[in-house]
């Protein structure tokens, strides 16, 4: 309890870890609230929440309650699932892909993600696993970061086409990108020119600065 009082004075770190995947990892009360830090970017809670959370806002809440199956790739400490779970109150199925053990230990371990009772975490590749999962999701979740960068594959055609055949008719995709330089915001544009008519997209621009958020509701 005193350290997290002091956090509103001045970040107090409880955990460092180095990870083969993330590199450095550390837990950081901060403004009386935990959260999950790489070496140069927020990973969990934080500032990472509130974006997520408005990308969910966007979507609508309601409309969140009524889908069934939800699919999160890049986990980290769980804070859009915990929004999920506890603000929002989804009761389906929610599956979250982490590729690094170590961040999946620190989860359960400082932020409880194994007491949320309908969701299931698999240590995985996102791309490995989005070639060989079977189901379809009504919320498709991207939020994959190597500290700042963010990996190639998710602006490729097979990897969109790919997430776009698991996605169900009406569902939606919210996909969280960093926007720090004149080429990654000619990314996003490529990015976004890959969904035609049947897709309807959205781009939230400047979402805590640096961060683009991408709503895509699938038509038909």
């Amino acid at each position: 309890m005193l350290k997290r009082l002091l956090s509103f004075f001045i970040p107090v770190n409880i955990h460092k870890q180095h990870s083969a995947t993330s590199q450095r990892l550390e837990v950081t009360w901060n403004n009386g609230q935990l959260v999950l830090d790489s070496r140069n970017t927020n990973y969990s809670y934080g500032s990472l929440q509130r974006i997520l959370r408005k990308g969910l806002q966007y979507i609508g809440f309601e409309r969140i309650r009524g889908f069934k199956n939800v699919l999160v790739l890049g986990v980290a400490a769980g804070s859009v699932i915990k929004t999920l779970a506890e603000e929002i109150k989804f009761t389906g199925k929610i599956t979250g892909v982490e590729i690094d053990p170590a961040v999946v230990e620190i989860a359960n371990k400082y932020f409880g993600l194994n007491r949320i009772s309908n969701c299931e975490i698999i240590v995985d590749d996102a791309f490995e696993f989005v070639l060989k999962t079977k189901e379809k999701y009504d919320l498709i979740i991207i939020d994959i970061f190597r500290d700042t960068e963010m990996p190639n594959f998710l602006f490729e055609e097979f990897w969109i086409n790919r997430i776009n055949f698991l996605l169900t008719v009406n569902g939606f995709i919210l996909f969280n990108t960093m926007v720090l330089t004149k080429q990654h915001q000619e990314r996003n544009m490529r990015y976004r020119s890959c969904f035609h008519s049947e897709y309807s997209v959205r781009m939230y621009p400047k979402v805590e600065d640096h961060n683009e958020l991408f709503t895509i509701k699938k038509l038909k």
